[in-house]
């Protein structure tokens, strides 16, 4: 299908691979410092690890909303670049969190900014939307 959303679908599909790498490593970690189930706490290094993978998981549903509207409403190249730099920034935090705390910073900073440039851009494409199909104000 040549309207399919191939793009954003591809990255949203290497952020899911991202998501099970995290899972995987909060695994990793747990039974490095042999923390068992259902223990939130213990050595340092697995409470970031664990605390890094939570922030993602909440994070992620708010991504994933604001890349599909910037991709289906404004633009999916961009979307779909936008969702790329968006891996390298929760790359980039995960890592730096597990070494310590303050190093997840310049990741979190990175998909912040990404985060609301795409909600921007979305809402700038829904908007558009809504006054052509509704108004019939054409842009």
């Amino acid at each position: 299908n040549m309207d399919a959303p191939v793009l954003v679908c591809a990255v949203t599909l290497l952020t899911t691979l991202q998501m099970a790498y995290f899972t995987r490593r909060v695994g990793y970690s747990r039974l490095a410092h042999k923390i068992k189930p259902p223990a939130t706490t213990g050595h340092p290094e697995f409470e970031r690890a664990f605390r890094a993978h939570q922030n993602c998981v909440e994070f992620y549903p708010l991504f994933l909303v604001s890349m599909w509207s910037c991709g289906v409403f404004f633009s999916e190249p961009i979307a779909a670049a936008g969702g790329l730099v968006f891996i390298v920034g929760r790359l980039l935090y995960f890592n730096g969190y597990i070494r310590e705390t303050h190093k997840r910073l310049p990741g979190f900073w990175v998909s912040v900014a990404v985060f609301f440039s795409l909600s921007f851009l979305g809402m700038i494409g829904i908007v558009q939307e809504i006054l052509h199909k509704y108004f019939y104000i054409y842009s």
